[in-house]
């Protein structure tokens, strides 16, 4: 297939090539991704631990004294211009976090070592790091992911192109956030470097919990070709209880049922303890690995693996103690019992000894036992409406609103004046594009989608009210307008 341009029309390649991009994911499925560079021996291991590191930065229209007119830039690039402000003076550091993994692989090779790293960046990272000239740190990421020397350290993480959280997104909007993301990496990384992501990391690992939603999720997934996604642990629940997993270091299967009776499900790797960067800059999960023995599955005695992801910029520790730590834990760990491994590296490995999804402990989505134990998957909507409702006045503790990586947090509540405006935009898109099948690869529906899909970052939300609420809102009135020819 032809290379899909970066850039169309002076916006990201986020839309207009669904075909080409499903035809890449597709024949990227019909052969392992690591197994065999792997150079590994699985049946040598008592465990194994797996780092993430999730990278973003929103776009907001800050390149100018207007709002209404200013441009869209890379919030980075904002830091960057005004370093005097706040916290902006890490802006040079934040740069340097982007890129450097791109060092430290190459040079962890060099000596002999087997580094494995899994790698989470945000569309708008991309495209904001591109406007703001940081060619330098896009091309130290493609020389990891395809060189053949390299990429096999290397596991990239599909996720919404935009930073959106699934709880609170519309489901139709969600589906356009994951094939946007596909759009664009496959336009900085190429068709064959797409075929190879399999996982997918839900920003703020927030899951819906909603029993309609969390369906429309897991098939979003299935539907654009990828194999696992990245849960928190105390966002899922056993099928059989309603506890946590026991045993949250093996795989489970995501299994979602529907008020319908449809059932959706995935691989899931979990994520255990919080989000605090301290863990991952410090390389928690290969200490609490060599603690583990290896365990019972589907017969066999198999190696368990740690996973942890962590933002890969914000805080003192992550910017300056993760890079010596790292290369550190890296050495040592390194051709022993207890290396890193990617995800899909480990299942590859996994199901190469005769294991299979199905042998998979099943989880949920939190609270799914509550409802079920009130009402059978196909008695509807309505019928599930009331389940909830009616669990809600009897339970405090039961919400709709998903889960995420802290458990005091709300996407729903307290957002409403950033909230009603992105609902209205995504209404206006749905009725004047998705509705009517305007054509993808047109100017105005990639435009219009852009704004839109940029105005859905979590920034808008987690921040509350002030200046973040006001460019989420501007973006959703620029995205109107463009589908009413005014803007």
């Amino acid at each position: 297939m032809k290379p899909l341009p970066e850039y169309v029309e002076g916006l990201p390649n986020i839309c207009g090539s669904e075909k080409e991009i499903e035809q890449a994911v597709a024949k990227g499925l019909e052969k392992p991704v690591f197994l065999d560079e792997s150079g590994i021996d699985f049946s040598s291991l008592r465990s194994a631990f797996s780092n993430a590191l999730h990278m973003h930065q929103p776009l907001i229209p800050a390149g100018g004294g207007d709002l209404r007119t200013a441009e869209v830039i890379g919030n980075l690039q904002h830091m960057m211009e005004n370093q005097g402000i706040g916290d902006n003076h890490n802006a040079p550091v934040f740069l340097w976090c982007y890129k450097r993994m791109g060092e430290f692989i190459p040079q962890l090779v060099s000596e002999g070592k087997a580094p494995r790293i899994m790698l989470e960046y945000s569309g708008t990272l991309f495209h904001g790091l591109r406007r703001m000239g940081a060619n330098d740190v896009i091309e130290s990421l493609q020389r990891i992911t395809n060189e053949r020397d390299y990429r096999r350290c290397v596991e990239w993480l599909g996720m919404p192109w935009g930073h959106a959280v699934a709880p609170s997104t519309p489901v139709q909007d969600y589906r356009l956030h994951v094939r946007a993301w596909q759009h664009h990496f496959a336009a900085i990384f190429g068709f064959e470097a797409l075929g190879r992501v399999r996982g997918f990391s839900p920003s703020e690992m927030a899951l819906p919990n909603h029993p309609d939603v969390a369906y429309e999720f897991v098939r979003t997934l299935k539907d654009c070709g990828y194999q696992w996604v990245l849960v928190q642990e105390h966002t899922v629940e056993q099928v059989e209880d309603g506890w946590n997993p026991r045993r949250p270091h093996l795989p489970h299967r995501l299994v979602c049922r529907n008020s319908k009776g449809e059932t959706a499900s995935i691989i899931a790797i979990v994520k255990t303890q919080g989000s605090d960067t301290k863990l991952v800059a410090q390389m928690q999960p290969c200490y609490e690995a060599r603690s583990l023995g290896r365990a019972s599955l589907a017969g066999r005695e198999i190696p368990q693996l740690v996973t942890q992801i962590a933002d890969g910029e914000n805080g003192g520790v992550m910017m300056n103690e993760f890079p010596g730590k790292y290369m550190d834990v890296m050495r040592e760990a390194s051709h022993t019992e207890t290396p890193a491994m990617n995800a899909t590296e480990y299942l590859e490995h996994l199901f190469s000894l005769g294991v299979n999804e199905s042998d998979l402990p099943e989880i949920q989505p939190l609270f799914h036992k509550l409802i079920w134990d009130l009402m059978k998957p196909g008695e509807g909507p309505e019928r599930l409406d009331q389940v909830i409702e009616e669990i809600k006045r009897e339970n405090y503790r039961f919400h709709m609103e998903g889960g995420s990586w802290t458990s005091n947090l709300s996407w729903v509540k307290g957002y409403e004046s950033v909230l009603k405006p992105m609902e209205e935009a995504s209404a206006r898109f749905y009725e004047k594009v998705i509705k009517p099948a305007m054509p993808t690869n047109e100017k105005r529906y990639r435009s219009a989608l852009f704004h839109l899909l940029s105005a859905e970052t979590s920034c808008y939300r987690y921040w509350g009210e002030g200046i973040w609420t006001d460019y989420g809102r501007e973006l959703c009135r620029r995205a109107e307008a463009i589908l009413d020819h005014d803007y």
